[in-house]
């Protein structure tokens, strides 16, 4: 009988833990031997939480909802599922995580994990595609190529999110979608950068994933993932992809 119990126990720790503690949006879990790192873990009140530390005898999850409602010696359960996002033509027109556009469910019936291994530099082909800004001094000077990365410094106010909402704009009709994460913007910003880019018809081939000031951490944490898996899914299929963080 001591045994069969021992093996019951055993069976349960690897699909169901028990919080140990909570705090600070992250939360350290006994059991849940099979899980997975970056897995979404189910606490109690429908608050998911996502796996970031694989320890001997512990897991280490960041939570995304409010720990409000978790406590320690709650029940958590593994979902079996990576964290993932949606992706598709559906996402264009839309500012997602969360959707904050009003607009509905977002039903694209496909999804990608948020982490995936970025192709080799050996499986890439070189830069050999011009992406213009519309600025004519900056592509004069500093011509951007179709695949490469590009840091925009400077102080604030002199207008580095200019530069590329300018850029997102002028890729009107070139056959590129664009992705804008806003992370640890205050929403009234975003929400500002969404009309401008409405008005100038360029959300037509845009999504916008916001994660503003007043979101938790782990989903701060998490938004330029998102954005890079949305436009990862339209790299696949071979589509020319304009992200701005």
């Amino acid at each position: 009988k001591e045994q069969i119990n021992q093996m019951y126990i055993q069976k349960n720790q690897k699909d169901v833990g028990t919080v140990v503690t909570v705090g600070d949006g992250v939360s350290v879990i006994h059991g849940l031997d099979n899980a997975m790192l970056g897995e979404l873990l189910l606490f109690p009140n429908d608050v998911y939480g996502m796996v970031m530390n694989l320890d001997e005898d512990s897991v280490g999850a960041v939570l995304l909802g409010s720990e409000s409602t978790i406590k320690e010696g709650d029940e958590v359960k593994r979902t079996g599922r990576i964290i993932e996002v949606p992706v598709g033509d559906e996402m264009l027109g839309r500012v997602v995580n969360p959707a904050i556009d009003g607009q509905g469910e977002i039903n694209t019936g496909k999804t990608k994990p948020i982490e995936r291994v970025a192709s080799g530099v050996m499986t890439r082909k070189s830069v050999d595609q011009p992406l213009q800004t519309g600025i004519t001094s900056i592509d004069a000077i500093i011509p951007i190529g179709r695949g490469q990365r590009e840091l925009i410094i400077g102080d604030r106010q002199t207008g580095k999110t200019a530069i590329a909402i300018d850029t997102i704009l002028n890729q009107k009709g070139q056959n590129i979608y664009c992705v804008y994460v806003a992370i640890g913007q205050k929403n009234s910003t975003v929400a500002q950068v969404v009309e401008k880019l409405r008005q100038g018809g360029a959300m037509d081939y845009t999504c916008v994933v916001s994660a503003g000031a007043s979101e938790l951490a782990p989903i701060q944490y998490i938004a330029p993932y998102a954005g890079c898996a949305i436009a990862e899914h339209w790299l696949d299929e071979g589509k020319d992809v304009l992200i701005v963080y």
